[in-house]
Parts: structure tokens; sequence; C-alpha cells
């Protein structure tokens, strides 16, 4: 995995401003801490930080490719699971290779089947590549957004990188937000909309898109999204099926030239994964395999079941541990850490984001990186299988709108009135939604309930899962850490989507399916665990902490919160019962501790960018 950066620019030689595309490479140290390296051709300069995972010793970017068509230059973030297959065929078309990493595979793919050679990956991935010949670049985006891609378009010059830290870093780009951003920010976030960039001016390349840019302008095309087809198979096909795809979805991501481990919560997600790794490890002899965990200091103490989280991980991770051998290496943070993490995660994400659940993600992913440079992760499961709650509740199902948005007149009475009225708070998040379900591939003659759960599936993987994707890759990269996610893989996800509910939920229990596809490779007990959500700390010290801090904020009218947040209210909800819970009463994503702490993250992100609001 890696950082990519370039910027194009038709009305200067960029040959006399390699320092500034050299600062916009810099931002993307902790993606790439192996190597860096930049390239400049005249309208086109590229930058690229290098995390060494295929073939160490060769692969480093910017790849430059001489073809009896001209120059190719790629910079190219991510990993083709099925490279070997694609070089062996490209060797059969008369190409030669001069190493033995998936980034030349990339780029040869490119010089042959030009932007077609997306259809054929099966990988996670963002990549640029500049054609001097056509002085046009090219880029593209994996199916489902695992790999992020910013980028910024005017007359004539192009900026992109994997971070919107890097586009920020050029002279030109100032950080501002306006109406739209603030929505995204105050409404809809953390699951914020596909393609919004937050910052002004700036996008973000969906995922299954391409993208290119030459003297004419931009232009942006769809080359993969979700299809509604029949299923023929019945529930016991169907569950081999998943278990055929899961089994070589798993070996192809365990690929790796650098330590790989497993995150093992004890859950059902990834649990499986780690089995199926341990599996594969003692047939090929290849030792005993790495697990990591997470957990918080006086958990077991403050620990009270819900309906959200109805029972504790760790005797679930011993019982797993037990089970497969593993040499597992559990992980522990108190209060004072993962309030620092709030602020370390904001610089990650050059945004607010899920606070605790993304400074704990950075701080254990710091951890892991000490003896791995790959890990497997559970991550999509729910989205993919229909897990969360809402797939099964009626009052989510017929909200019209999104089920984790059925408090956004909650957030909108924490926003004074004036900036609720001037982002139409209530029309955006309902805008947002007909945009998401226009999209629905919805199947000729499927009745209501079946339409329902469609579209259901549909908002999960297109506008939910996002949300974790990138949580995943940025706080995971910021550590210098690939989190490879296995329930991700296209070809499982088309799959997948269009098997009917009764089927996805056999048994009546949720992710029925999945279970019954892990027979055998799973406990009983385990296999049929209720889901719990990612860990979080249940410490009152924490939420004492950036409650505090967050009033305290609120106290300096130098804050820039005041130009937002109807502080009395906030105040009003610091002395409520609600603060103290953890039930995700907030937006259904946020529970007390998490609102205080996504205040001080808005604070910090307002102050320390530096954003400019213009309404």
């Amino acid at each position: 995995m890696c950082g990519i950066t370039g910027w194009i620019d038709y009305h200067q030689d960029l040959r006399d401003s390699s320092s500034i595309i050299e600062q916009m490479t810099a931002t993307l140290t902790a993606r790439g801490p192996d190597a860096k390296g930049t390239w400049i051709s005249g309208s086109c300069a590229l930058g690229h930080r290098r995390l060494s995972v295929i073939d160490p010793e060769n692969g480093a970017q910017p790849m430059i490719k001489q073809h009896e068509s001209g120059t190719y230059a790629l910079v190219y973030n991510g990993e083709l699971y099925n490279a070997p297959e694609l070089r062996q065929e490209l060797i059969s078309r008369g190409h030669t290779f001069k190493t033995t990493c998936d980034t030349e595979v990339l780029l040869v793919s490119f010089i042959e089947w030009r932007e077609s050679c997306v259809e054929r990956f099966n990988g996670i991935f963002a990549f640029a590549i500049w054609v001097e010949a056509e002085h046009k670049l090219y880029m593209g985006r994996d199916r489902l957004g695992v790999k992020p891609l910013f980028y910024q378009a005017d007359e004539g010059v192009f900026l992109f990188g994997s971070e919107p830290k890097a586009i920020l870093k050029h002279p030109d780009v100032e950080p501002e937000i306006g109406a739209e951003g603030l929505a995204e920010i105050f409404l809809v976030g953390p699951a914020r909309t596909p393609g919004h960039g937050v910052y002004k001016q700036m996008k973000e390349l969906r995922p299954g898109h391409l993208l290119t840019f030459d003297q004419s302008g931009l232009c942006i095309t769809c080359y993969w999204k979700l299809q509604s087809e029949e299923h023929e198979e019945n529930a016991d096909e169907t569950a081999k099926t998943v278990r055929e795809l899961l089994i070589d979805t798993v070996e192809r991501q365990l690929i790796s030239d650098v330590p790989v481990c497993t995150l093992l919560s004890g859950g059902l997600d990834s649990s499986a994964l780690t089995a199926l790794t341990v599996r594969h490890y003692n047939k090929r002899g290849l030792g005993q395999v790495n697990t990591y965990s997470v957990d918080y200091v006086d958990n077991d103490k403050h620990f009270k079941a819900h309906s959200f989280q109805p029972n504790a991980d760790a005797p679930w991770i011993e019982r797993m541990v037990e089970e497969l051998g593993t040499n597992h290496h559990a992980i522990t943070f108190d209060t004072p850490e993962l309030v620092q993490s709030l602020k370390d995660a904001v610089f990650v994400r050059d945004l607010p984001g899920m606070t605790d659940i993304d400074g704990s993600l950075y701080l254990f992913c710091h951890e892991i990186k000490k003896g791995a440079t790959v890990a497997l992760s559970g991550e999509a499961a729910d989205e993919v299988f229909g897990g969360y709650p809402w797939f099964h509740r009626e009052e989510a199902l017929n909200a019209n709108t999104f089920p984790w948005a059925l408090a956004v007149p909650l957030r909108k009475s924490l926003l004074r009135p004036e900036l609720a009225a001037a982002i139409h708070a209530d029309e955006y998040v309902a805008d947002r939604y007909q945009e998401a379900i226009a999209e629905v591939p919805h199947l000729p003659g499927e009745d209501a309930q079946a339409r329902k759960m469609r579209v259901m599936s549909y908002l999960n993987i297109t506008r939910f899962m996002p949300t974790l994707l990138d949580r995943k890759d940025r706080m995971s990269m910021g550590a210098g850490l690939e989190v490879r996610v296995p329930y991700t893989d296209h070809r499982l996800v088309q799959y997948v989507f269009n098997i009917p509910w009764e089927i996805k939920t056999y048994g009546n229990r949720e992710k029925g399916l999945l279970r019954k596809a892990l027979e055998g490779l799973l406990p009983h007990d385990v296999l049929y665990r209720k889901k719990s959500p990612y860990p979080k700390t249940h410490n009152p010290n924490y939420l004492n902490a950036v409650r505090a801090m967050a009033l305290e904020r609120l106290d300096d009218s130098s804050s820039p919160l005041h130009q937002f947040i109807d502080a009395a209210r906030i105040r009003e909800i610091a002395q409520s019962e609600e603060a103290s819970s953890n039930l995700p009463w907030f937006g259904q994503l946020m529970s007390g501790p998490q609102l205080f702490a996504y205040l001080l993250q808005i604070d910090w992100w307002l102050t320390h960018y530096k954003v400019k609001v213009t309404l």
C-alpha cells in the first residue's frame, strides 16, 4: 500500500516547481514509510510514498515504462489479488516484465487493454497513469472504494491525492468549506455522501469509476456497479458458493512478502477469516498465525450488556485463540491515550470522523505495525450479509430516509437556527436519500418486501460501507499498516446482493447464510454468537474527560464552534442522563461520549486546518 499524489498544469512547465510536488508527496509519508519518489515531465508531476509489500527490492514508483506507443508513468496505491493470472496472460500477448510486483502488472495491463483493464482486476486500488503521447491523465478506483482518491479540477489544472492533505499542501489551494461541506459534517457525517470531498472544489472519485483529464477537460465514467439478477440456487447451494468464494478470496489476500496477521474480536466475521488463515498456513507449513485484539483499561469492571453490545469480546477471543492456536496479542489502551487519539485521528483523516472509534483504531494499528505490515479484517460483512439491527427493524425499513439518519432532527437541533436554515438541513438529507434510492437496480417482478430489502442492502453497501472502509484505510495507513478486507471482494458482494432475504437470514438469524456457509470451520457457540460491534471504552473517565473538554471549548469565546453550535443545547445535554449513555442515541451513530468527542474534533479541525467557511 502507498500514498499517491499528482499535479497536472497545462499553463506552465512543472519542472520549474519540483519543490511543490515534493511537499505534496511528503504529506503522505505515513502511508508509505519505506520509500519515496517523484517524476516530472512538462505538464505532469507525480509523487509516491511506498509501503513495500510485494517485491520490496523492486517496484519503485512512479513507475515509468517505455512502449512503442510512447512513455507511460504510473502511481498506484493498492493490491491486485489476481496479478499472477494477469501476468501470464500478458506474457502470452508478448509483454515482458522486469519485476514481480503487481505495480508493473497494472501498468502493462493498461498498456494492453487501456481503460478496460480495470474490468479484469480483482483487488483494491487507486491509480493514476500519465500518457505522454496523449498529454493525458487516466485515473481509476476499485469497485467498492477500499482505497481513497481525492481530486480538484480547474481550468487546465488538476490536483489529486490519496488524502486531502496532499491537495491542501498545494499553494493555490485553500481549506474552504461551504453549505454542502457543513451539511456533510453536521448532518450526514460520519456517513458522508460518496463523491464529496467536504472541502470546496475538492471531490472524491467514486468507487467503480474512471476519470480522464486533458486539455479539453474532465471526463468521469462508471465501469462497475451492483447489478440485480435472478438468484437460481437453493440455500444449500448458496452457502456452498459463499464458502468457496470466501476461501478463494482469503487465500488470494494472504499473498505477501512481509508479515501478515489477522484482527480477531471473537465475533463471527473476524473469527471466520482467522480460521481460514490458520487453515491456509497449516496446509503450507507457514507457521503460527499472529492475531491481534483491542480492549480498554477497566472495561471488565464497567461493561454493561445491552441490545447493541450483548456481551464482552474478551472471553470469545480467548475461546478462538485456544481453538485455533494462534499467537495472540491483546492490546489495551487507557483513557488518556484514547482522548489524545481524537486529535491524532483528525490529522490522519483531515476531517472530524468517528471519534474514539477512529482514534482507538489508529492506536491499535500502530501497535500491530510493530509486528506485522499486513492485516486481514472482517470489515463490511454486516453491510454485505445484512447484520445490522436496522436490516431487521420495520421503523428503519419504512423510514423513507437513511437508517443512520433517523435522528437528523436531533442533529439539527444542536445547530444554530440560522446555520440550519443556510444549509437547508432537512432538504439536504432528503435529496441525498432520493439520489441514492434512484440508483437502486430493482429486479422486475420483485414483491414489495424484496424491493425494500434490496434498497436497504444497496444503501448499506454504497453509502454506509464506504464510511467504515475510509476509516479502516485512513487509520491503518496513518500507521503504515496495510489492512485487507476480504468481505469486499466484488465477486462476493455482487453474488450476495442478489440472494433472497429469506436465504440471507437462514434459520431466522441475522447473517444466517454466512453462519451456514462457515459450518465446520468455527465452533458452534462462536458461529451463532450474537453480533457485537467494534469495542469501545466503557470507562466513565472517558466521558468525564471529553465532556469537560467540550464544555471548556464552549466556555472559550474564541472557539470556532460558536459559529455553528447552539451552546446552550449542548450544555443541557451535558447535564442529562443520555450524556452518560454508551447507547448510540445521537443520530444512530453516536453515544453521549461520542457527541462531545465529535465536537472536540470539529473544533480542532477548524482551528488547526484554518478552515475558511463561506455560505
